[in-house]
């Protein structure tokens, strides 16, 4: 689909149908030379976004891994973390992106699964899309408990500071800038 279809909802009259809006009058290209250039140069560019697109989607397919698990696999649980309201776009190194992890009871349709869930996360759904769970690798340092972490409905938390470890104060030319390093 050529781009103006796409944002308007309709093919763009090109100067071979600029009559009224309504039925199209295809104009004979014998009669008129530059008709006959157009229609080869339409040609061409849809030729040239097939071209495009067909390389964009091999890039997009062999990208693509599709995850399937069964009953009684092993996942981890990806969760957001909230600096202040609405800050989850901005992740930093070492802030825990997944949790679990978790045993696979049941697939639920074709892309999600119900999970096994703690006490401590009883509150949440326990069905989730297959873009959440992250495969488990056993490695006994990937544990990570989710009674640090408190998670809302939308599998977010909230950052809190545990305390103040470093206070100093840097020097510019016009003015002091104090710096707080917390945990």
């Amino acid at each position: 689909m050529a781009t103006y279809e796409a944002l308007y909802g309709r093919r763009c009259r090109s100067p071979i149908h600029w009559d009224e809006v309504g039925e199209r009058k295809i104009i004979d290209p014998a009669t008129i030379p530059w008709v006959e250039k157009a229609y080869e140069k339409v040609k061409v560019i849809r030729q040239m976004l097939q071209i495009a697109q067909s390389r964009q989607k091999s890039y997009a397919d062999y990208r693509r891994k599709d995850l399937e698990f069964e009953a009684g696999n092993k996942v981890f649980l990806r969760v957001t973390p909230l600096k202040g309201k609405i800050k989850a776009g901005k992740e930093k190194k070492l802030q825990p992106r997944y949790i679990g992890p978790f045993s696979i009871l049941q697939r639920v349709g074709k892309v999600a699964y119900r999970l096994e869930l703690p006490v401590s996360l009883s509150r949440n759904h326990d069905v989730f899309h297959v873009s959440l769970l992250k495969k488990y690798h056993p490695d006994s340092t990937h544990i990570l408990p989710p009674e640090d972490i408190e998670l809302d409905e939308s599998l977010t938390y909230e950052e809190r500071p545990i305390r103040v470890l470093d206070r100093k104060v840097k020097d510019l030319r016009n003015k002091r800038i104090p710096l707080v390093k917390v945990l």
